[in-house]
């Protein structure tokens, strides 16, 4: 299965939105031409997107078209990634987690939430839940599988735990709704939803059960748990406690995300696992039953933490066996691939701009909200090409239009070089979004690829220019 290239790219709109069902081609078409030029000039304000007038105007009139939504809109890529997902006979990872999307400036849009921890209303704009695909064998992502925009609601003073559990617009619902959008477990290959701390949720693992699927989430709650006594009785403790003494399986490294000033690092961490049964909480915390989930528990401790660092811990649930060595590593592969969700989400705001339209109606906000947040998994994508096991064998031009591969080997080597490779290709790109390429240097991120794909955009305009000028 083939990534899709960056060559694709005037074909990128007629794949991921040319199945919207709008009730008009014309609609339909104006948001393929608008998708191509979002990827073309993904980062910016939208004037800087769409920088022909008649585009923009286009652009301004579709996203106020009340026959073009945002359900509608994400219904036709997510249709396309389900697709992909199900012909993946390997591991499928569906990573699901929310970001705040700000839209604090924009005072006339009424259908706003509160965002942020003050919940004072200073702070608007929507929760966006993305259910992120991740092809585990073939490192790629595939694209949203769902994705979901809320706005948080004010809860009354004194509403009723009953109340605040059946609301429809309980944000802890999100995890369950990512995960329904999902469909029927695969008949091929192993789909295995990874989640965070937000996820551990009685109700949520229960979902996921029922439906016969399957997941890694790190565990937030030192839950009640049981465990067998050897002798055909059960022992009742805490889930974290229990973990934290299982005997280790081995030693092993983890990557440890920056974050909030703490440096990346490699960790040495200790695993351990075993079978627990999660007791339901005594006082509902959410829709679900009283019986018993059966699981596993991996923990994962580091050994000898830097002195100024934190201490790595994660503690995971899973209903994928984890019995020995092998298998509970594999389970920490599958959790160490979550932080991809992370880099989704700087694609969206960064990357993309999703949070600087300046609309001033919601319904406007959440169509460019769609089509950014597809063009986001496209940035991630050109990460992944870079990093194929053939990209040193596979000529740039087999993924890459020949005139974005003779601008950039011209910028690069004073000569057009039609062999480049892919490898090559992505080296001189990252290059030109300003990574030094040394040796010792990590292999280029999305980020720098995708600063050095818009400085490509203007070399290509500048070449297409000459060439048109020549012609008259």
């Amino acid at each position: 299965m083939e990534a899709t290239s960056v060559a694709e790219m005037s074909s990128f709109g007629e794949q991921h939105f040319g199945g919207c069902d709008l009730g008009d081609k014309r609609l339909t078409n104006r948001v393929v031409s608008t998708a191509n030029s979002f990827l073309e000039h993904p980062g910016g304000t939208l004037p800087d997107k769409l920088n022909r007038n008649a585009d923009l105007i286009g652009f301004y009139r579709l996203a106020n078209n009340p026959k073009v939504t945002h359900e509608k809109l994400m219904a036709a890529h997510c249709a396309r990634t389900r697709e992909l997902m199900g012909d993946v006979a390997g591991v499928v990872l569906v990573i699901h987690d929310t970001t705040e999307l700000d839209f604090s400036g924009l005072d006339s849009v009424a259908d706003l939430g509160s965002i942020g921890h003050g919940g004072d209303g200073a702070c608007r704009g929507y929760l966006c839940h993305n259910s992120l695909a991740y092809d585990y064998q073939a490192a790629e992502v595939l694209g949203l599988a769902a994705q979901t925009l809320h706005v948080r609601r004010q809860v009354p003073k004194g509403e009723s735990p009953k109340a605040k559990r059946e609301h429809p617009q309980r944000e802890s619902r999100l995890w369950k709704k990512g995960f329904s959008a999902l469909g029927p477990a695969p008949a091929q290959g192993l789909r295995v939803n990874v989640c965070d701390r937000g996820a551990d949720l009685f109700e949520f693992i229960e979902a996921v059960e029922r439906a016969k699927d399957h997941y890694v989430i790190r565990s937030k709650s030192n839950r009640n748990i049981e465990i067998s006594d050897g002798r055909g009785g059960v022992i009742r403790t805490k889930l974290h406690d229990y973990a934290r003494g299982l005997p280790t399986l081995g030693t092993r490294t983890v990557q440890v995300q920056s974050n909030q000033g703490v440096q990346g690092r490699r960790a040495t961490v200790r695993v351990a696992a075993g079978p627990v049964s999660l007791q339901a909480p005594h006082f509902a915390r959410g829709e679900h039953s009283q019986e018993n989930i059966d699981t596993f528990v991996v923990h994962v401790r580091e050994v000898k933490p830097p002195q100024e660092a934190e201490a790595l811990e994660w503690t995971l649930l899973t209903n994928v066996p984890a019995v020995d060595w092998a298998s509970a590593c594999e389970r920490v592969d599958w959790y160490g691939r979550r932080p991809i969700i992370e880099e989704y989400h700087k694609a969206q705001k960064t990357g993309c701009g999703i949070e600087q339209p300046q609309f001033t109606t919601g319904h406007a906000l959440r169509v460019a909200i769609a089509i950014l947040s597809v063009v986001a998994t496209q940035l991630l994508r050109l990460r992944d090409l870079s990093r194929r096991e053939d990209a040193k064998t596979r000529p740039a031009s087999a993924v890459v239009d020949r005139e974005y591969v003779e601008a950039l080997s011209l910028w690069r080597f004073r000569t057009v070089c039609a062999e480049m490779s892919v490898h090559d290709f992505c080296r001189a790109l990252a290059k030109l979004g300003g990574h030094l390429n040394r040796a010792q240097d990590r292999a280029p991120g999305w980020l720098v690829l995708w600063r050095g794909w818009t400085k490509l955009q203007l070399l290509v305009e500048g070449a297409r220019g000459a060439r048109f000028r020549r012609c008259v």
